[in-house]
């Protein structure tokens, strides 16, 4: 098996950055459709995948590493694998046109979604500043 360079974490932090990436084009389509007659706004769904692919590579032997102390350089091949699902979001109170973008509900999803982006992002960055130190002091 070969090994790889960077662990579980980075591999599920660069999984969480490409669903961020998708989720904020749902709510971008749902922004943009706040006056479309009868349109009816549509979710991303992955953080339930994405807990249980986390999980189930937590529970399987990470096979790498040679001593129970070492630890083991494999990526999280169960954390690649997780995909989104986009669904229609419960239809709520539309009123006139049957239009059910709720603008303010989009703005909050869509905050949120960059917050957790931006999370993501800042902890990549330190993992992989940290790499760079260790590659550095190693020479």
């Amino acid at each position: 098996m070969p090994m790889k360079l960077f662990d579980k974490t980075t591999s599920l932090l660069q999984r969480v950055m490409d669903l961020r990436v998708q989720n904020q084009q749902v709510i971008a389509g749902n922004v943009a459709n706040a006056n479309t007659p009868g349109y009816t706004p549509v979710r991303l769904e992955f953080e339930k995948n994405l807990r249980e692919a986390v999980n189930s590579s937590a529970n399987a032997f990470t096979g790498g590493a040679t001593h129970p102390a070492h630890f083991a350089m494999g990526g999280g091949g169960e954390i690649e694998k997780v995909q989104a699902t986009v669904i229609r979001a419960r239809p709520s109170t539309a009123i006139g046109d049957g239009n059910e973008v709720d603008i303010n509900q989009e703005m909050v999803l869509l905050s949120e979604n960059e917050i957790l982006y931006e999370a993501a992002s800042q902890m990549l960055t330190k993992k992989l500043g940290l790499v760079k130190y260790i590659a550095q002091e190693t020479k």
